[in-house]
């Protein structure tokens, strides 16, 4: 197993393998044509796309807190859903690749969702061997917007299938519940940028010291292949919304320079962008480890 990991400032930055899906290519590109997103992307014979579960680790010096950014689909999933999605834990799992970095889930001291879908959150609890719901990470304090865990208990028609009861409910009930408002501060470098056009106030976490910067791009930026402003998931809710959200934050990655760092894409870990023409293109790719 190879993960990257790097330093910057006060923070030790840790990829995350919690393994990989694929979802439907056309859900994914919404009204673009599969004639021209397949030709940057693989696709099976299903029309699937390979997908990660890329979460990133956070170890603060400043505040001694160990965060960890969304946490993949989990395993409280029976065969249907598994063969639906296509769950591979095959080359990595989100324990594993703690461990890979010498960290156990006993040492994360924060959950920070980017939101609850079940690709981000489900990996929070698990059934032990007697069926009971435990949870991961004993030790954490679990932080979500205010506004995305009222939309998660209370989901509309298109959204609900999203929204497990056994990944919501226990993350709501839990004790170290965190709600926070939108622009909300972790610490010094470290803050969320929030966006509602995938779902409401879903917050990308914002890493920023030493004159840079790395971006959990979670579902704003899915993958490298979404950065031309009209390719929006089919997934969004508001994709009017995501189209302006995505112009304002690329301008914004484009003009400082930012890192962004992929939660979703096979390939690419970590991309910085250019504009050229009026256009987003992939300006390097990167892992943790080059930065």
């Amino acid at each position: 197993m190879e993960l990257s990991k790097t330093s910057l400032g006060p923070f030790k930055l840790y990829n995350i393998d919690a393994g990989r899906f694929r979802l439907d290519g056309g859900a994914m590109f919404g009204v673009v044509p599969k004639t021209l997103w397949s030709r940057y992307i693989e696709v099976d014979d299903s029309n699937r796309i390979h997908m990660a579960m890329r979460c990133l680790l956070i170890e603060s010096e400043n505040t001694g807190n160990v965060y960890l950014v969304d946490n993949g689909s989990g395993s409280k999933f029976d065969e249907k859903f598994k063969d639906i999605y296509q769950l591979d834990y095959s080359e990595a799992d989100l324990l594993s690749s703690l461990n890979h970095h010498g960290f156990s889930a006993e040492d994360v001291t924060d959950v920070i969702f980017s939101h609850l879908h079940f690709d981000h959150c489900g990996g929070t609890t698990y059934y032990d061997e007697d069926g009971d719901l435990q949870h991961t990470f004993p030790n954490a304090r679990y932080h979500v917007t205010k506004k995305h865990l009222e939309t998660a208990q209370n989901p509309n028609p298109r959204e609900k299938a999203s929204f497990l009861k056994d990944n919501i409910e226990p993350i709501a009930s839990w004790d170290k519940l965190n709600v926070v408002n939108e622009h909300h501060s972790y610490e010094e470098g470290l803050e969320a940028i929030p966006v509602n056009g995938h779902t409401i106030s879903q917050q990308l976490p914002k890493i920023t010291a030493e004159g840079q910067t790395v971006v959990f791009a979670a579902d704003l930026i899915p993958t490298h292949v979404h950065l031309p402003l009209p390719w929006v998931m089919g997934y969004d809710m508001y994709p009017v919304t995501t189209l302006e959200e995505k112009e304002k934050f690329l301008d914004q990655a484009v003009e400082e320079g930012w890192y962004l760092f992929l939660e979703h894409d096979a390939a690419e870990e970590v991309i910085t962008v250019k504009k050229e023409d009026g256009k987003y293109a992939v300006n390097e790719q990167l892992t943790l480890d080059h930065i």
